[in-house]
């Protein structure tokens, strides 16, 4: 089965973080909003600011993050879905159903679309309330989260 990761999964395939050997460990094929292509480098640009990884690494990171969702890359490891004009309205709609944050939303919806597209997908996130919001709309969600 696919394996849609949002951007805090996909985070921890590039730095090493907490959890990242569960990420890592996925070998289905994976699919991610565009979001991510913002959105992780984001991540491990803050990871350098916060001094845990130097600028160098954090360069390097990005970059391996892009090539892989690289259009232009033969074998590229994670396929981007572009946020469109119906995955917005999905996640207008779940924004009124649960407690997410806007781009949460995207992503919940991005991977709900994906789901429909593939005839079914797993969720893979690190976030208690995206991964809640997840299971009620019916993912199956890869990692249990424990309660904060």
């Amino acid at each position: 089965m696919t394996a849609f990761l949002d951007s805090s999964a996909l985070v921890k395939r590039y730095a090493n973080e907490p959890e990242s050997h569960l990420v890592q460990a996925v070998s289905e094929p994976v699919i991610a909003s565009d979001l991510a292509t913002v959105e992780v480098p984001a991540a491990i640009w803050r990871k350098h600011r916060a001094g845990e990884v130097s600028a160098s690494d954090a360069h390097t990171l990005c970059r391996q993050f892009l090539d892989d969702v690289s259009s232009s890359s033969l074998d590229r490891n994670t396929v981007l879905m572009k946020a469109s004009e119906d995955i917005l309205h999905g996640a207008i709609d779940l924004v009124a159903r649960h407690p997410l944050r806007a781009y949460d939303a995207v992503q919940l919806a991005s991977a709900l679309s994906a789901s429909r597209l593939m005839g079914g997908c797993s969720f893979g996130c690190f976030d208690r309330k995206l991964s809640t919001a997840a299971a009620i709309e019916g993912l199956p969600v890869l990692w249990a989260l424990e309660e904060e």
